[in-house]
């Protein structure tokens, strides 16, 4: 099996060691990944230091031009990009799987290069001219979740590209394979240096942080890890946008039809088999819909098959890895006894169950706050519902927690539903939908999911820093 190889200045360069990726479908070797020294990473900042001497000079139109081709790179190798994601992160090809991510890849490198950043005139009167600039940051220092390893990386780089940064990535050692593939493929169109790519363990992840060459870190994963490195980079005063985790709440109102809401709220909850930071992860249903809601949606549910991401009939893949897995498990068995198990749940151990990390889709009624499944973000294919009977109540409760990244409000009165909406303590908020988010719109979480937003104007400007000039 040939390994993978680091992507630095624009070439492909190899290391001593490798370490193996594997399918989490099967639990066998999908491929070899570089396993990066210390001495590579500092290769890889110093080679992009020096390419944004050039890169942040180049007129805006040529970094779009650039952008755009990058998404015609992405489109021509799509279905090789999506057979290597599934093979590495597990996810099906179809439905909401690989093939939709890599589709969703090209179309946000498309939007997001016809993104602008303007001068603004802030006065121009008798009394003098004022100007607001967005100047890049510099090195911009990309760490990547394992949950949608194409997508997320085009999130974190395309913008720092296109308002003329330099990238260095780190993809999760889980799922390091297609990051590498598609950031060689963009080094067939951006010059040496621009983006450049080192994975290995985590232990690089503290180095990037602190690094003084790094003017911004961008990173995508949980709030623990995120609190670290938000410590880490403050001693260089770091630019940071962290999206961090979600313990996103959907609140059923009591006018809704159950049949009617049971797909999206199922897929609010199982998309990529609930490993989305916006997925919804607990479920509060009024009193008069709850048990109609508990049944349509279990209905539903019961329809979607899980299986390895090559079938071409599997609409849920496998949790992407062991740990995981372990901490779904965990969820659900102390929530089992305490609630009533609609669906699922029942997991051999690793000892006796078949290969593969699959744990299926889990539905537990009649939990509340302060259960463990409730109270902490499973990450995985487990929903706790929870009864209520007044709408403050439920509000209330569903405020209860210190993430606060995504909610939906489901219900026939959308002047209603806006009102409990503009009650929700997140960053997003949908009626009758959830985690539909665009290139267009801000995204990014309040309280201890994160900091800063991604996508759309407001996402790009992160990427810069304003110099006013008076004259």
């Amino acid at each position: 099996m040939e390994p993978f190889r680091l992507i630095i200045d624009g070439k492909r360069v190899p290391t001593k060691q490798c370490f193996e990726v594997l399918n989490p479908a099967t639990e066998k070797v999908a491929g070899l990944a570089p396993l990066a020294e210390a001495s590579h990473l500092e290769d890889a900042i110093r080679t992009a230091k020096v390419a944004f001497k050039a890169w942040r000079d180049e007129t805006e139109r040529k970094r779009q031009t650039a952008c755009r081709k990058i998404a015609q790179k992405i489109e021509d190798h799509a279905e090789e990009l999506a057979q290597l994601l599934t093979a590495e992160q597990g996810k099906p090809l179809n439905g909401l799987g690989s093939r939709w991510e890599i589709g969703g890849a090209v179309a946000w490198t498309q939007y997001t290069a016809s993104l602008s950043l303007p001068m603004k005139v802030l006065q121009d009167n008798n009394e003098g001219r004022v100007e607001l600039h967005r100047k890049p940051i510099g090195v911009v220092g990309s760490i990547l979740p394992w949950n949608f390893p194409v997508l997320i990386a085009i999130w974190h780089i395309i913008p720092a590209v296109l308002s003329g940064n330099t990238v260095v990535v780190k993809p999760s050692p889980y799922t390091p394979l297609t990051t590498l593939r598609l950031i060689e493929l963009m080094n067939e169109v951006l010059p040496r240096g621009v983006v450049n790519c080192v994975t290995g363990d985590d232990g690089l992840g503290p180095i990037m942080t602190s690094h003084s060459d790094i003017g911004k870190i961008v990173f995508t994963g949980s709030c623990a890890t995120g609190k670290k490195i938000y410590a880490c980079g403050a001693e260089t005063m770091k630019r940071m946008t962290l999206e961090l985790g979600g313990n996103d709440a959907g609140i059923v109102l009591p006018d809704v039809d159950p049949k009617q809401i049971a797909e999206g709220l199922f897929w609010g909850a199982f998309i990529n088999t609930g490993q989305t930071c916006a997925a919804m992860k607990r479920l509060y249903v009024h009193d008069d819909v709850y048990e109609d809601v508990c049944e349509e949606l279990v209905k539903f549910a019961r329809k979607m098959p899980v299986g390895n991401g090559t079938d071409e009939d599997a609409i849920l893949g496998p949790v992407q890895n062991l740990r995981q897995f372990e901490i779904v498990s965990a969820l659900v068995a102390d929530a089992a006894p305490k609630g009533r198990v609609l669906m699922g749940g029942d997991v051999p151990r690793h000892s006796t169950r078949k290969s593969g990390y699959f744990y299926p889709p889990t539905i537990i009624a009649d939990l509340d706050n302060g259960d463990r499944l409730v109270d902490e973000e499973q990450f995985g294919p487990a929903l706790p519902i929870i009864r209520y009977r007044e709408i403050e109540d439920a509000i209330e409760k569903a405020n209860d927690n210190p993430n606060g990244l995504g909610g939906s409000v489901w219900g026939r009165d959308i002047n209603e539903a806006k009102r409990v909406a503009s009650k929700m303590e997140c960053g997003s908020v949908w009626i009758n939908k959830h985690g539909m988010i665009q290139p267009n719109a801000p995204f990014g979480g309040v309280k201890q999911s994160g900091i800063g937003v991604e996508f759309g104007q407001e996402g790009l400007e992160e990427y810069t820093d304003t110099q006013v000039v008076f004259s």
